[in-house]
């Protein structure tokens, strides 16, 4: 496990310690309350989380002890998210013989979240109440943490926490990047996209400017576009010291700075050299940046690319520049046109949407689009071209993409091209749409705009919360294993980043 050192110079920010404020609302348990207040004054309750700074991936381990004997307490996060909203989460409990509460052994009675939960604390926040709707907490600004208010309350409350004064609080940091990781901007002849290089690799050049490195992974979200089109030795990065710098042919080349084993001779310093992974977002578009930040904290050199906005058009990016080691696909199709841009792509989906449908809470539901799995050859992606390693992440309460129906029609088209052993598909019952990094709390429904329109709708993405949760804690170990098995080939020979 990841751990981030307790006196690494990151700036911290402060979240506010008042959110929308609500009726109280708490157990009653009369005798216990009397005692506890004629022995306050001589016993105060000692809460610790551990780390109070480290990765979002990372557990934490919370403890309230020096509290009475089976005495009824809330445990409760808050965050204060960067779109000025506020999220928490909270868990019912009673303190053991020896007046002590473990979160990670003892069950929650009652809350966002029940039972044995020892990340439910943070997996389990939703808006406040009175929030605005169809929110969904992602983190913009990665050289920033996300800070959390961990409180304990006396009784076991339900609402109105900013009405009470907690019994102790502590905050802790939850960061994407781990130190020395370092963030550069790509945007250079009409390639727009954010680099993340793990520690270690201090210095950069590169003596001969042909030289050439290919992409070793690559991880997709909604589409196996980019898959249907490998082009061996097509991908070259030219570096140049401390900066990168990229040419541009007819069509917009996709490049990813992807630090294969051919980089050893260039490395000044350091652990390295780092497999690379180009990180593909889906049809919202944008430039997020959290996941490629969290690989590179792993070990991984990664570069999270924006190929669908406003400043760079989808008819201008061309798929067939990609050689990768292997490939993850996060609750994707293959369904889509083949020899078509992504412009005409996103044409033809938006003429579909009146395939679409709304839940009787007026929330989109897109999946029947591709529903049935079309069987012409020009409808769907050729997946029997692959060769190399995929693994399909797949929730099977998807309501946005067809991806049970796709995963099992990619099973058969692979079976029948004699590389199905090419193919692993982790199938998660009860999750949705949005799998993300483990403890990212679920939401199952949120604000979407669409990608040609920009109109904007509530998305129905699908999920439970606890087996959605499960899935994003799993699908994330086995997405990180099957990196580091396919592009660190021999673990003798290439020095993992000790963080």
């Amino acid at each position: 496990m990841l751990r981030l050192s307790s006196c690494c110079r990151f700036a911290s920010t402060a979240a506010r310690t008042s959110y929308f404020p609500a009726r109280v609302k708490v157990t009653a348990r009369g005798h216990m309350y009397k005692k506890w207040s004629s022995t306050m004054a001589a016993i105060s309750p000692i809460l610790t989380v551990q780390p109070t700074r480290g990765l979002v991936d990372e557990k934490i381990m919370v403890v309230v002890k020096n509290l009475p004997q089976c005495f009824a307490v809330t445990l409760h996060s808050l965050l204060y998210s960067e779109g000025k909203d506020y999220w928490e989460a909270f868990g019912n409990y009673t303190s053991d013989d020896k007046g002590t509460v473990t979160v990670s052994q003892d069950a929650s009675v009652g809350g966002t979240y029940e039972g044995t939960e020892p990340m439910g604390l943070l997996w389990s926040m939703q808006p406040v109440p009175g929030s605005r709707p169809g929110l969904r907490l992602r983190k913009m600004n990665v050289l920033t943490p996300m800070v959390v208010h961990i409180s304990v309350y006396s009784g076991h409350v339900t609402e109105g926490f900013s009405k009470q004064s907690p019994l102790a609080t502590v905050d802790i940091e939850r960061w994407y990047l781990a130190p020395g990781v370092r963030r550069i901007d790509i945007r250079e002849n009409g390639v727009k996209g954010t680099l993340f290089i793990p520690p270690g690799t201090k210095a950069l050049f590169c003596p001969d400017r042909n030289t050439q490195l290919c992409i070793t992974a690559l991880i997709v979200i909604d589409t196996f576009k980019l898959l249907d089109r490998f082009t061996p030795g097509s991908t070259k990065l030219y570096i140049e010291v401390y900066r990168m710098h990229y040419l541009q042919r007819n069509k917009l080349q996709i490049y990813s700075a992807l630090l294969t084993s051919i980089l050893l001779p260039f490395c000044v310093s350091g652990p390295g050299p780092f497999p690379g992974v180009l990180d593909l977002w889906g049809g919202g578009g944008g430039l997020v940046e959290y996941r490629s930040g969290l690989l590179a904290s792993h070990g991984f050199v990664s570069m999270a690319l924006e190929y669908l906005s406003s400043e760079i058009s989808a008819s201008n990016v061309d798929d067939k520049y990609f050689e990768p080691r292997c490939c993850v696909c996060v609750s994707g199709s293959h369904v889509q046109p083949v020899n078509k841009s992504l412009s005409e792509f996103f044409s033809k989906f938006t003429a579909d949407m009146n395939s679409s449908r709304w839940d009787d809470e007026g929330r989109l539901i897109v999946r029947d689009i591709t529903v049935p799995i079309p069987t012409e050859p020009g409808e769907k992606v050729d997946v029997g071209r692959i060769k190399c390693p995929v693994i399909l992440i797949v929730g099977e309460d998807d309501q946005s993409w067809a991806t049970v129906e796709s995963a099992e029609d990619i099973t058969q088209m692979m079976r029948a091209a004699g590389n199905e052993h090419l193919l692993t598909t982790f199938r998660y019952p009860g999750a949705g749409h949005l799998i993300e990094p483990p403890y990212t709390p679920h939401v199952r429904a949120s604000n979407f705009k669409k990608q040609n329109t920009r109109d904007k709708v509530v998305m129905l993405w699908g999920g439970f919360l606890k087996l959605h949760a499960d899935a994003q804690e799993d699908s994330w170990e086995k997405i990180l294993c099957f990196l580091q098995h396919h592009l660190y080939p021999r673990q003798d020979s290439v020095s993992q980043a000790k963080l």
